[in-house]
Parts: C-alpha cells; structure tokens; sequence
C-alpha cells in the first residue's frame, strides 16, 4: 500500500509541473498582433502629420506668393506715379515753354514799334 501512495503522489507532482509550462504556440501569435496594431497606429499617425505638415506648407506658400503679389502691385504703382508726376512736369514745363515763346513773340512784335530812327 506504501507503494500505490508514493505512485499516486508521484504521478500529482509530475501532471502538476506538466501543466505548468506554457504553450508555445500562443505566445508569438500575440506579440505579432501586437505589433501589427502598433505599426498600423504608427502609419496613420505619420500620415496625419503629413497631411498637417503639407497643409502648413501651402499655407506658408499662399502667404508668400500674396505678399509677393502684394510687393508687384505697389511697385507698379509707384511706377504709375512716378510716369505720372513726369508727365504733369512735362506739361508744365511745355505750358512754360509756351508761354515763354508767346512773350518773346510778343516782345519780338512790340520791339519794331519802339524803334527811334
């Protein structure tokens, strides 16, 4: 009787340290899913930051090209300006030139009549 108790015993001690061990083929199964998910987050986070750093950059874009449109606007308007000034000077100085000549005509017209022999 000694005997079938130490075999019995032995036989709980032995399925108790079977059962212990873990199965293999579960555990790399939930690492890979693991992994999966995370690089699946890791794609779309890079693709909104992508997206949010392409958006910035036509933005910046947009700004530069009204602020250089901006910059062409006023220097042909100050070209305007300043072809406008000229040409106000040059009739100015055209209505001078005229009346300069309108006097010396006159002068010219006045000086025979003056004239003592």
């Amino acid at each position: 009787m000694n005997k079938v108790i130490a075999t019995l015993i032995a036989g709980l001690f032995a399925t108790a340290a079977f059962a212990q061990t873990p199965a293999p083929a579960t555990t790399p199964a939930a690492p890979a899913a693991a992994v999966k998910a995370e690089a699946k987050t890791d794609a779309k986070a890079n693709a909104k930051e992508a997206k949010a750093d392409a958006k910035a950059e036509a933005k910046t874009a947009k700004k530069e090209a009204e602020a250089k449109k901006d910059v062409a606007v006023a220097k042909a308007e100050e070209k305007a300006d300043k072809a406008e000034a000229k040409a106000k000077t040059e009739k100015t100085k055209a209505k001078a030139h005229a009346k300069t000549e309108k006097a010396e005509a006159k002068a010219a017209a006045a000086a025979p009549a003056t004239t003592t022999k």
